[in-house]
């Protein structure tokens, strides 16, 4: 295992996708993933409350542009196609890859709204040790969720990296590039749990409601 993660991290101060590759496919990838988001998310966690305008503002801006673009391409695909009788090849491709961008940081941003794994209606009625040991059963779920989408899709863009995969209908705009931001996604996503868990021991042990509605489209 100790070999593994050495192997891992040589492979990334290599800097060779071929190397990165191969070293990620053990499953020490798995346990090193896990310390990482440890790490990673706790540090996301104090940085969203030390400056709360990147809380804020972080996922909500990649979403936003992310929709807007992908708004922006299909409106002038329909407008190239009907209009002027062209059509970009990369039009049909290059939205699915924002999409998903727009997907997993939204994720991240609705976990901390917590509108996702709620069951505030339910909740509220049951003890108060139940809706604590619950509120840890969420922080454990998304953690789960956020450590298979970091290994995974960390696997995938090197995997990209390494072929030399490119977007279809485009020539030099590599595939990794957009697959890279699903780890980032699932860091803030770790940060997002940690960040909830804390508030939920502070609320715990002051005494304050530990369950609070969800209010999908409410402000965070």
């Amino acid at each position: 295992m100790w070999a593994d993660i050495s192997a891992i991290f040589a492979a990334l101060m290599s800097q060779d996708s071929f190397e990165i590759r191969n070293a990620l496919r053990s499953d020490a990838t798995w346990w090193l993933g896990i310390v990482a988001l440890l790490i990673g998310g706790w540090l996301v966690s104090v940085v969203y409350q030390k400056v709360p305008f990147i809380e804020r503002t972080l996922e909500r801006t990649i979403m936003v542009v992310s929709y807007l673009a992908i708004a922006f391409i299909i409106f002038w695909g329909v407008v190239d196609r009907f209009i002027f009788s062209n059509q970009q090849p990369w039009s049909t491709t290059i939205p699915p890859l924002l999409f998903m961008i727009m997907a997993w940081f939204g994720a991240s941003f609705n976990i901390r709204k917590r509108t996702h794994l709620s069951f505030s209606e339910f909740r509220t009625a049951m003890p108060r040790g139940a809706q604590f040991a619950c509120l840890w059963l969420d922080a454990a779920l998304w953690f789960g969720f956020a450590l298979i989408l970091f290994v995974t899709t960390a696997r995938q863009t090197a995997l990209s990296a390494s072929n030399f995969a490119i977007v279809l209908g485009t020539d030099n705009t590599m595939l990794w590039w957009f697959l890279i931001t699903a780890p980032f996604a699932a860091l803030l996503m770790a940060g997002r749990a940690i960040q909830n868990i804390r508030d939920d021991i502070r609320n715990w042990r002051s005494g304050e409601p530990l369950i609070k509605q969800a209010v999908i489209g409410g402000d965070v």
